[in-house]
């Protein structure tokens, strides 16, 4: 559908991987949508799909089993850089992460890499800042039962 090229940016580990097998689904200004299988094989999951929200600053992803039952939402909380000579959009993980389960438990992830990463100098403290605001605006989404609204748009595809 698209020729964009989408690279997964982390900071610990520090890697930048073009996820070159997605598949574009959907593209607007404020979202992409993706479906994808996992890069290594995995026990806990097989693939699932994903919506960048642009705007957001989050990218909310649906976990299946390889029997296609649903295993999870998993948010990351993300920073996008388009780069329009390439029509790459690079999503740097900014290290929070939400695991939203079917039953609706809710679980914070990785807040200690926020830690980490500003004890060793990974990257400037604005961007700690950016990481937690963006967590408390996705939190306040979900604690607001506003969450479906995230998610509506994977519900359309099929896994």
């Amino acid at each position: 559908m698209d020729d964009l090229k989408i690279y997964r940016r982390r900071m610990i580990p520090e890697e930048c991987i073009l996820l070159k097998d997605d598949v574009i689904l959907e593209r607007t200004d404020d979202k992409i949508i993706t479906r994808w299988n996992t890069l290594k094989p995995r026990r806990d999951f097989h693939h699932g799909c994903s919506c960048y929200y642009l705007n957001l600053g989050c990218k909310i992803s649906k976990f299946y089993r390889e029997d296609n039952t649903l295993l999870y939402w998993y948010c990351d909380i993300v920073d996008y850089d388009y780069q329009e000579a390439e029509n790459a959009l690079f999503v740097t993980d900014l290290l929070a992460d939400v695991v939203v389960c079917p039953d609706g438990y809710v679980k914070v992830l990785d807040l200690n890499e926020l830690a980490i990463a500003l004890e060793k100098d990974l990257c400037e403290p604005h961007i700690i800042t950016q990481a937690l605001r963006k967590l408390d605006s996705l939190l306040n989404l979900i604690y607001d039962d506003k969450f479906d609204a995230l998610t509506a748009d994977l519900d359309r595809v099929i896994p």
